[in-house]
């Protein structure tokens, strides 16, 4: 997590590329690209606007500057703009898990947070060998919701347990081992378009969209059903801790946390 952006920096950039076949989409506040409520506005518009282009093969995903996204808005994490914020990033991560096609995500620097949360919705992950993927909203006293459901898919149990719990970063080496992500490269955005021309070009369309859905289909329905208890979890019990609202509100006032633990 982390501040809020600049207000007015446009959030997304959005064109495409590979003859119209690559939907490339990519966060443009650095050097934070917080996940915020206008970027995920601008990245679920975007991704509404292409699914129906029966000739669309995939999305890449990626950001500017030297880090993918310091995380999601600590403001928005606050009350009353908290219950809003989770619904709307939700919907965002069950539209990108459900997606028509393979959304690829290259990550340099950091990629934390909602950041990482963002990520791992998507199909195929390419990461520098150095950058910091890690879900550190327990240093702040909550939990991220969609993480919970999402590493556990991805991962297993062990290693989603260790992440959340210690709330420790890891390098894009450790991702590669642990199955987190799906390559390494010095330049993560050039291996993820390697991968989209060697494999992806050349596919059918429609055909890739049936394997896309055939592939996902229990997954997608297993994390939808586990996101609704645990939104419920986060808005109905965990902010109405004191040590919740003491870590962001410590956070952003830019002090030690004095935990009461309740």
């Amino acid at each position: 997590m982390t501040a809020s952006a600049e207000p007015g920096a446009q959030p997304l950039r959005v064109w495409r590329d590979r003859d119209g076949k690559l939907l490339r989409l990519r966060l443009s506040r650095p050097k934070a690209n917080i996940v915020d409520a206008a970027m995920i506005r601008a990245l679920d518009g975007a991704l509404v606007e292409a699914a129906s282009d029966a000739h669309l093969r995939a999305v890449l995903l990626d950001a500017e500057g030297p880090h993918f996204s310091f995380g999601a808005s600590v403001e928005e994490h606050l009350a009353p703009r908290c219950g809003e914020m989770l619904q709307t990033l939700h919907c965002l991560i069950l539209r990108m898990l459900e997606y028509p096609v393979p959304i690829l995500v290259a990550i340099q620097g950091q990629c934390l947070g909602g950041g990482l949360e963002l990520a791992t919705a998507g199909h195929l992950l390419f990461a520098t060998p150095d950058c910091r993927l890690g879900q550190p909203e327990i240093q702040l006293a909550v939990f991220p919701p969609a993480a919970s459901c999402l590493l556990p898919e991805r991962i297993g149990i062990a290693m989603a347990e260790d992440l959340i719990y210690s709330g420790r970063s890891i390098t894009g080496e450790e991702s590669l081992r642990i199955g987190l992500v799906n390559a390494v490269a010095s330049d993560s955005v050039a291996a993820a378009l390697a991968y989209y021309d060697e494999h992806l070009a050349k596919r059918s369309a429609s055909t890739l969209r049936l394997a896309t859905r055939a592939v996902r289909s229990e997954m997608v329905e297993r994390v939808r059903t586990k996101l609704m208890r645990l939104e419920k979890l986060y808005l109905t019990e965990l902010m109405n801790t004191h040590d919740a609202t003491e870590g962001l509100n410590s956070f952003l006032q830019k002090r030690d946390s004095v935990w009461e633990d309740r």
